[in-house]
């Protein structure tokens, strides 16, 4: 345990991508075999379910250190993490208990078919047998819900890196439904229990935004327009009689979208195609915010399937039985792709993105002006010779995105920060008028200078009205300006609406809460 509250007092400890690498590395050069297939799968959600419930852990705390529940309160809304503050108010150890991290995810797991009793018993004795670390540790692993400083892309290059291999490859190996009981950690990483050629993506390529396009597109007749979609990038793998969906952050999202694999699966030929993933009804693309239902689930409910059904608009085509056709001109990739569709059994699910006509730069602003209304981010501008390069490469495709939405909010809760700003309020809802009343409308997190962070902040600490854990309601005086890419309708929020990607544009200083939108009016913006 103690290489392992190492390794995430590190992760968490820093925002530099190269020292949580090295951190990983250290570890995987001194781990086991079995403290590594832990590893992975805490790291990748293969964690156990939780054996002990929260309160119980807080109840047990309580009776052991005997202080009035009021001050417990307090100290976790200053910490802000429930484990931490366990681990911080506990006694000093009498102690010290050296498991390895296997040894004590055994001991977790065993305590599911354990009476309350023994749980308490076991986890008091652990308490006085731990540092304040491995505690902190300890009581994560015990409530389930372990969470790293590290996403799991990066945890697959790091893992990739030390290994010298693709990091698709790994990706593809550690995807399937291995056990504790039967996998050694090496075999699993090196490709043993799977095919890694099989799947493996090709890198995307990338386009660069647009400045004027009037000084960009010299010659119009050379480029073709498509709708940019608000959706999830993928690459349709199949080979050899199987199907797999990565998707633009190489993870592989196959079992995200069991319709897509089940349709593809009865098209004809191998083939590596590159597209967009949307939230797709009748016809008609829905917000994003429906997609992100059917995002990161591990087990997708007939409900969820229902209720957000998906497509995909075909754009490009990389792999024609196992022939690499990314050094072809884009127009004659999109000739093989449409020949190739059209070969196929007609399917609702599946969509040839429109390459769209247009002769002067007049046609391309209007049409750019328009696409929001069929829920697009803009336009794609695609040089029709361009090859299919690895990232981006300026010149060959550009985007061309409409103007972001914009609305006056309030400030009415704030939250600190983490890391080097935890000492700041850095984490902020905002409002808009609904009627005499203030309804909140998005969280946003970024947009501030340092200094204007250090101005709202003290502004939070001067202005508090109430708190609730680690957050604080202020005064509605401070007025900013939100900028988003979109809004739809959701019963999630108390505004009835959510907007996509909320980010903060300016502090408007010149303004008070009396000029700040209603309610209504984004409401106007979806119809």
């Amino acid at each position: 345990m103690r290489a392992f509250a190492k390794l995430i007092n590190r992760l968490d400890s820093t925002n530099k991508t190269n020292q949580k690498l090295e951190a990983i590395r250290e570890f995987l050069n001194d781990g086991n075999d079995q403290d590594k297939l832990w590893f992975l799968a805490l790291f990748t959600g293969k964690r156990p379910k939780r054996m002990v419930n929260t309160k119980l852990m807080k109840s047990w705390l309580l009776e052991l250190v005997d202080i009035p529940e009021w001050l417990f309160l307090e100290s976790y809304a200053s910490v802000g993490d429930l484990s931490e503050t366990i681990s911080l108010m506990l006694p000093a150890p009498t102690g010290y208990t050296d498991y390895s991290l296997s040894e004590w995810m055994e001991k977790i797991v065993g305590l599911k078919n354990q009476t309350e009793e023994e749980k308490k018993e076991f986890v008091k004795n652990t308490w006085g047998a731990l540092p304040h670390l491995e505690r902190f540790i300890f009581n994560k692993l015990l409530g389930g819900s372990f969470r790293v400083g590290i996403s799991s892309q990066s945890l697959i290059n790091a893992i990739a890196s030390y290994y010298q291999l693709e990091p698709s490859a790994v990706s593809h190996s550690i995807m399937g439904d291995w056990s504790m009981e039967d996998t050694s950690f090496e075999k699993l990483i090196q490709g043993d229990y799977s095919n890694t050629n099989l799947s493996k993506p090709y890198p995307f390529c990338l386009a660069h935004p647009i400045g004027s396009i009037e000084e960009t597109l010299t010659d119009l007749s050379s480029w073709s327009a498509e709708y940019k979609w608000d959706g999830i990038r993928g690459q349709i793998i199949k080979r050899k009689g199987e199907v797999f969906i990565w998707s633009r952050g190489e993870e592989l999202v196959s079992k995200q979208f069991p319709e897509l694999l089940e349709v593809f699966l009865r098209w004809e030929g191998d083939f590596v195609l590159d597209g967009e993933i949307l939230a797709f009804k009748d016809q008609q693309i829905l917000n994003f915010a429906m997609l992100q239902k059917r995002l990161n689930r591990k087990v997708l409910s007939p409900k969820i399937l229902e209720e957000v059904p998906i497509g995909i608009f075909l754009y490009d085509l990389l792999e024609l039985n196992a022939v690499d056709w990314r050094d072809r001109g884009f127009l004659e990739r999109r000739a093989a792709l449409t020949q190739l569709y059209h070969q196929q059994k007609t399917n609702p699910r599946i969509i040839m993105s429109e390459l769209i006509p247009f002769q002067s730069f007049d046609d391309l602003k209007r049409i750019r002006s328009a696409s929001r209304e069929m829920n697009s981010e803009g336009l794609m501008l695609k040089q029709n010779s361009s090859l299919y390069h690895v990232g981006r490469k300026r010149g060959d495709w550009w985007k061309w995105k409409v103007d972001p939405l914009r609305i006056d909010a309030v400030l009415i809760y704030a939250q600190k920060g983490s890391g080097r700003r935890s000492s700041y309020f850095t984490d902020y809802t905002f409002a808009v008028r609904d009627g005499e009343q203030l309804v909140t409308i998005a969280k946003a997190y970024s947009g501030l200078t340092d200094q204007e962070i250090k101005e709202v902040s003290k502004f939070v600490n001067a202005n508090s009205l109430e708190k609730f854990g680690p957050v604080r309601t202020v005064k509605a005086e401070l007025v900013f300006e939100i900028a988003f890419e979109g809004i739809s309708w959701s019963k999630r929020h108390k505004a009835g609406v959510a907007l996509r990607f909320p980010r903060i544009a300016r502090w408007r200083r010149d303004k008070d809460v009396s000029e700040i939108d209603d309610l209504s009016t984004l409401k106007e913006l979806i119809d």
